[in-house]
């Protein structure tokens, strides 16, 4: 099974007569971004990769794909449902073929793992072992729950197991006779678990520590997916844990396992230390329709935030039918018939520019020639080229329009050459050309790109999108609002709707959208910063009512909210 992933220089294949190299890499509770630089280069080397298990669901995918992306594009990824229930024995026999092969872990493979026993298999049969420690869900998961373990006051801390290991079982009165705050794993006894597994559950747990001298008013919190962007942790009390467990769970919008329990008194100050769950879009399913090219930087800005991007490109830029025009317009750029170029996109830009280079030409080829744009991502692709534009429209009204509004008429006294230089898409709009024709000026209106609409997303997207499953949608241009609506359908209407700009939310609002957030101006990253500020308002709302935080794909089952 070979795993797509970034490419990465060429290393030779390893010769099955050279010794095999074994690694064990911890790869922290649940999140590819907490993989040690260690564990990132070993992972580059590996001739084989074994995944861990968890976490499981949609994250998992997710997950594996971050920490296979650091691996060469013919890696072989071997399932561990696939060793037949005994894993170290395909890593021997891999590492005797002369392969590198990483055992990743969750969390750390010395802690609640077993990695000692494969080292330990290792050494004995010569073969060279390596291990690459991980941050262990012990230490990380209080954080990310804003529990600060051995802060001032809690010099002690005791680690407990609730599963019973190697016939062992905790002596639950000693840890209740102490004062020591308690971080126990194993408390949610998962389903599937055989018996002499499972632990005693959180009920058992409560009562037994309040019988062994703990009071049933102290602090504790469950901690559950920790890590991941579907972490959810309740805070209570001994006495009161089992009921508030049972409430949440009856509004079925939580993942259950794994969890980790917290007894004590670092449990109190959680209120004023909470940062994960607390961001303003704490996994948010957020779809975001972008060309390929264009989707990761703001998916980055959403991750920043707390939500899950989900990228879904609407279309796909493609070269003009036929390129005379683009060569005509490079000529002329070349030879002076221009007095200005207008760029009302990223693509436009990259078009021109890869044209320029295509025959060895630069920046230069501007020269004498202004330069006007629309938008903050098509003003720094031109800095990027080495260009400072000379004209842009005034902050609130990024578009054509705006453009057009700070245009200066053209005057055959003062302008040399009346003629502007607009590439574009195929279905741009004819605002701007119109606008400056109005104005007096000459337009050559050259298509520099097509757009065509994508391939329709799989099945399980278009009914995420339609049945209400996303939290909300981003619209970069009215482009994208069309074509997501023609290959996937309109999003349900709890679905919160995000655009860019007014002539976007008049494309929306045109296929019966009900938006919600419209960016200020012209820029993807207002564009997030107005969804996380859209997202940290509802939160509010709903402490204010003093009911609980709920996400918009949480609330499809109830009332629809109408336009």
């Amino acid at each position: 099974m070979n795993a797509n992933a970034n490419p990465l220089p060429e290393e030779p294949r390893r010769s099955t007569r050279e010794p095999g190299h074994v690694a064990l890499v911890g790869s922290g509770p649940g999140g590819a971004e907490l993989l040690t630089l260690r564990g990132a280069e070993l992972l580059r080397r590996a001739d084989v990769v074994i995944p861990p298990r968890e976490p499981a669901g949609e994250e998992l995918a997710a997950f594996r794909r971050d920490l296979l992306s650091h691996c060469r594009e013919d890696v072989s990824v071997v399932e561990a449902a696939e060793c037949g229930g005994d894993i170290d024995t395909l890593v021997l026999t891999r590492a005797r073929e002369g392969q590198r092969v990483v055992r990743l872990y969750s969390g750390d493979p010395f802690f609640g793992c077993r990695g000692a026993e494969l080292v330990a298999a290792c050494k004995e049969a010569d073969i060279e072992v390596e291990v690459a420690p991980g941050v262990s869900s012990v230490t990380s998961v209080p954080t990310f729950a804003g529990i600060s373990l051995m802060g001032e006051g809690a010099p002690e801390l005791r680690v407990l197991h609730a599963r019973p290991h190697g016939g062992k079982e905790v002596d639950w009165q000693e840890a209740a006779a102490s004062d020591a705050p308690l971080v126990i794993l194993g408390a949610d006894a998962p389903l599937g678990e055989a018996p002499e597994h499972q632990g005693p559950g959180f009920d058992v747990l409560c009562k037994t520590l309040i019988a062994g001298g703990r009071p049933a008013t102290t602090p504790v919190a469950v901690v559950r997916a920790g890590g991941t962007t579907r972490q959810t942790t309740v805070i209570s009390t001994l006495a009161r844990l089992v009921s508030e467990l049972k409430s949440t769970d009856a509004k079925n919008h939580h993942v259950t396992a794994p969890a980790l329990m917290i007894v004590g008194a670092p449990v109190a100050r959680h209120a004023e230390q909470s940062w994960y769950e607390t961001r303003p879009l704490f996994g948010w399913r957020v779809l975001v329709p972008r060309t390929k090219e264009q989707a990761p930087a703001l998916s980055e800005q959403l991750h920043n935030h707390g939500a899950v991007p989900e990228e879904v490109p609407t279309i796909s830029v493609e070269p003009p039918r036929t390129p005379q025009q683009m060569e005509r317009a490079v000529r002329g750029l070349v030879t002076g018939r221009y007095q200005w170029v207008a760029f009302t996109s990223v693509n436009a830009v990259k078009a021109i520019r890869e044209r320029l280079q295509s025959y060895g030409l630069d920046a230069r080829a501007f020269a004498g020639v202004k330069v006007a744009v629309v938008g903050d991502a098509t003003a720094q692709a031109v800095r990027d080229f080495g260009i400072e534009p000379d004209l842009a429209p005034p902050e609130d009204v990024q578009s054509s329009r705006g453009l057009v509004s700070v245009w200066p008429p053209y005057d055959a006294e003062i302008d040399p050459i009346e003629r502007v230089l607009l590439p574009r898409a195929d279905i741009a709009t004819e605002v701007l050309s119109a606008g400056l024709t109005d104005l007096g000026w000459e337009v050559d209106d050259v298509t520099a790109y097509r757009t065509v609409r994508a391939a329709p997303p799989p099945q399980p997207i278009r009914e995420a999108i339609k049945g209400g499953g996303f939290d909300a949608v981003l619209f970069t241009s009215s482009s994208t609002v069309r074509n997501l609506v023609g290959i996937a359908g309109k999003p349900h209407n709890t679905t919160a709707i995000a655009v860019i700009g007014r002539e976007t939310e008049q494309t929306a609002i045109e296929f019966g959208l009900r938006v919600d957030v419209v960016a200020p101006k012209a820029s993807v990253s207002a564009l997030v910063e107005a969804l996380s500020e859209y997202g940290a308002a509802k939160r509010q709302e709903a402490i204010d009512a003093g009911k609980p935080v709920l996400k918009p794909s949480q609330k499809r089952r109830g009332r629809r909210r109408k336009l």
